[in-house]
């Protein structure tokens, strides 16, 4: 078995990114194993919806042989983000360093809040910086929001409010070299899920992590992108699922549960009936509302 270098080893989400999927890895790892039960064998490994990026970094780590990546992502705040890092590290890091620097410097609270709502808008305006500097404030308002959550407006305009962090750690230079590692060999797209599809052969594997169908009418939604992602893209999902199937890939998707409300609420289970189906739990972790952070089931649907 090929040696896996340690900046790699160490590789992990460089954001806090809601429905990330490190809690789930285990099970994807279980339902993986069907597949790949040879760590030696060659394959090209597709993520249409890139997110956080926790189970592209656990396969950069579990498999040595993992030839190349393709990553995408509809968010292009995201997707600068990634491309940064794999081209401009260092640049990075110095400028994370600069603004933790600065923002340890604010002596109280309401400093450090005039400073969050200050960077907010400034990366708001999107014409008025590069992609270090908009990655430098993604990062920098990733981990001083509330929550670490990554919201947009129907004006695609950041509006997550002040997290009321003191000492949070803004440049994590590890981090970003080990991601910056493993980038060395993955592809980035900015664009629809379904561009994906062009770049796979009989050796790759999809993971598909939409964003999530609300369990329940009263869910709140958050937005990634001023798009919303609603039951018609689903649909165009599951098609693009069919087309991933007929070619002889494996994939595995995961999405929410919708039956933990509603037990007769059969969607996925009647559009995905000629797939297999998992019922996992994940926690929530997302909640204003710490009494109903709790585990849940979410659905693993596979073709293998």
């Amino acid at each position: 078995m090929t040696t896996t270098c340690p900046e790699i080893i160490k590789a992990k989400p460089f954001l806090k990114w809601a429905g990330g999927k490190s809690q789930l890895i285990p099970e994807i790892q279980s339902v993986l194993s069907l597949k790949f039960n040879n760590y030696n064998d060659p394959f090209t490994y597709i993520e249409p919806f890139i997110g956080g990026g926790s189970v592209l970094f656990h396969l950069f780590k579990t498999f040595p042989n993992l030839e190349k990546a393709i990553i995408n992502d509809i968010n292009t705040d995201l997707i600068v983000a990634y491309q940064t890092i794999k081209t401009y590290p260092q640049q990075l890091i110095d400028a994370l360093q600069n603004i933790e620097k600065e923002y340890y410097g604010l002596n109280n609270i309401a400093k450090k809040n005039e400073f969050f709502l200050e960077r907010r808008n400034q990366f708001n305006q999107k014409n008025r910086h590069n992609n270090i500097d908009n990655t430098v404030l993604l990062i920098f308002l990733n981990k001083t929001c509330f929550n670490g959550l990554y919201r947009v407006n129907s004006k695609g305009l950041f509006n997550v409010p002040f997290g009321k962090y003191i000492k949070p750690k803004i440049c994590d230079a590890e981090t970003i070299w080990s991601v910056h590692q493993c980038l060395q060999k993955t592809t980035i797209l900015n664009g629809d899920f379904e561009q994906t599809l062009q770049y796979a052969d009989q050796k790759t594997f999809f993971y598909l992590d939409p964003p999530y169908k609300p369990i329940k009418t009263t869910s709140s939604f958050t937005s990634y992108t001023k798009e919303n992602f609603g039951d018609s893209d689903q649909l165009r999902l599951k098609g693009f699922c069919d087309k991933i199937n007929e070619t002889n890939c494996k994939f595995i998707q995961s999405n929410s549960d919708v039956r933990n409300y509603d037990e007769k609420n059969s969607f996925f289970d009647e559009l995905y009936k000629k797939y297999n189906i998992n019922r996992v739990k994940a926690r929530r972790n997302i909640n204003s509302k710490g009494a109903k952070r709790g585990k849940i089931d979410e659905i693993l649907i596979h073709n293998f």
